[in-house]
């Protein structure tokens, strides 16, 4: 008996480039996690380049700041998510809960 599976992403456009996806809601909350954009890519295994670049598009096409930076000094610097950031965050992961809860009842297909 052959099944099929029903699967989705979600993510998040504006004037159809990439906003925000898994890839970059990790990188967010890494950062939210570790204060730092260099310690959020150790974390994730990526690139500095890579996170600086996504981070960037990101700034581009939000209507609102993503990052607060402090800069080093006495107390070191860090990176924190905008309030703004942070609840696009939290309504992405609601977003992706209601994808995934109508999704339930037609995760797998009976093809006999």
């Amino acid at each position: 008996m052959n099944k099929i599976r029903v699967r989705s992403k979600v993510w998040l456009e504006i004037d159809g480039q990439p906003l925000l996806g898994d890839g970059r809601a990790r990188l967010l909350q890494a950062i939210a996690d570790t204060g730092s954009i260099n310690a959020a890519c150790q974390k994730l295994d990526i690139s500095y380049r890579k996170a600086w670049a996504q981070l960037q598009e990101m700034e581009k096409l939000a209507t609102f700041p993503i990052l607060e930076r402090n800069k080093g000094g006495k107390g070191g610097g860090g990176t924190e998510l905008t309030a703004e950031t942070r609840a696009l965050l939290t309504k992405f992961a609601e977003l992706q809960d209601v994808v995934a809860e109508k999704l339930t009842g037609c995760r797998q297909l009976d093809l006999s």
